[in-house]
């Protein structure tokens, strides 16, 4: 069974809201039509031009890659072989092919139960005897109120056009408005050329007020939907903006890294082999000034965690447990006495996928099939 991907789109942003993303993140659909309908999506951390390739040979209508292929401006988008840039033509031959491309990144390192929790908890044995809570947690992006009155009988046109642009969101809930009817009144003046009614006549018309919630990110996208969903020549909307919300127990539990406090202290080999086991990697790089040392903290971040861990949270963590960092940021945490663990940046991603593919499949038509790519790899290997 199809699935339109404006609802898989609604999915994935359940399990990974976009508003826990980093402030300078991509994150969100980046190609595609959201009308158009979706039977299959795969699954990648990287979108190259194998990938693409691999999503056309296999039928599929979505790729959700982790990392945003669309990051820096674009020069361009031209398919061209001989072309040096290897991004735009992945992205071009997935537009040819009219393949929709999303990307979650961050919001999905953010959100409990994402990238950073399963890193984490992976590294407790046995599981649930240590304390998890992020390094910086989420402070709630400003969200407005948008109030339009529109004709009864145009209410669900314009309801469903906010809602596609990112409006009526509500914890995990879509699609939530308030509406109440009233009776709109006004008189077009020369030059005007109203839906209802005629020039210098008074108009009585049974309309609708429809408000929605809107996050500050999708405000002008929601509004731009408005207008063009409205009927009338000046629709009347109001944006009012909300008190900033401090997160409550929802910034408990997402945000960016993951403070690690053991039960029980362990030793930096015992923390290694750990997390060895939970990545199946063979090999890690490691500074461990004392290998006997007790560590009871741990600062987690997946893929590249260096600048994060500089945050006072994490500063006075035991061991720190990153895919790569900068070798002076090695070099100043092992001088301190501190356990640094690197696994490689894709290493520390790649072996979330099949949960996150368990995640999405809780939250879109059983109909749609999710596939891990194939042609997905780490673009360095261990010699």
């Amino acid at each position: 069974m199809a699935m339109k991907l404006k609802s898989v789109l609604a999915g994935l942003r359940e399990v990974a809201p976009e508003e826990l993303a980093e402030p300078w993140d991509k994150v969100g659909l980046q190609a595609g039509a959201p009308g158009r309908n979706v039977q299959s999506g795969l699954l990648c951390i990287d979108l190259t031009e194998a990938v693409v390739r691999e999503a056309v040979r296999r039928r599929c209508q979505l790729v959700v890659s982790y990392h945003p292929p669309v990051f820096s401006p674009l020069k361009g988008l031209v398919e061209d072989s001989g072309s040096g840039d290897w991004k735009t033509r992945a992205l071009a031959l997935a537009v040819r092919h009219k393949l929709a491309v999303y990307a979650p990144h961050t919001a999905l390192d953010a959100v409990a139960g994402g990238m950073n929790d399963w890193l984490a908890r992976g590294l407790s044995k046995p599981r649930g005897q240590a304390q998890v809570v992020p390094i910086v947690p989420t402070v709630a992006a400003p969200r407005f109120k948008v109030v339009v009155f529109v004709p009864g009988k145009r209410a669900d046109a314009v309801r469903a056009a906010l809602f596609a642009a990112g409006a009526g969101g509500q914890g995990v809930y879509e699609g939530c408005s308030f509406n109440t009817p009233g009776v709109g009144t006004f008189e077009p003046r020369p030059g005007a050329q109203p839906a209802v009614g005629k020039v210098g006549q008074m108009q009585w018309v049974e309309e609708q007020r429809v408000e929605v919630l809107c996050p500050e990110a999708r405000l002008g996208a929601v509004l731009v939907a408005l207008r063009e969903a409205h009927p009338y020549e000046e629709p009347a909307y109001d944006v009012i903006p909300l008190d900033a919300r401090s997160g409550g127990e929802e910034a408990a539990t997402t945000g960016a890294g993951r403070l690690l406090t053991l039960a029980e202290p362990i030793q930096a080999a015992t923390l290694a082999r750990r997390l060895k086991a939970h990545l199946g990697v063979e090999y890690l790089k490691a500074a461990w000034p004392d290998r006997r040392a007790g560590l009871r903290t741990v600062a987690v971040c997946v893929g590249s965690g260096g600048s994060l861990f500089a945050q006072a949270a994490a500063a006075q963590a035991d061991a720190f447990v990153t895919g790569e960092m900068q070798h002076h940021a090695v070099l100043d945490l092992a001088q301190r006495g501190k356990t640094v663990l690197l696994a490689g940046h894709t290493q520390t991603e790649r072996p979330y996928l099949p949960v996150y593919r368990e995640r999405i499949r809780a939250t879109t038509a059983a109909g749609v099939k999710w596939r891990l790519s194939r042609a997905d790899r780490a673009p360095l290997s261990w010699l």
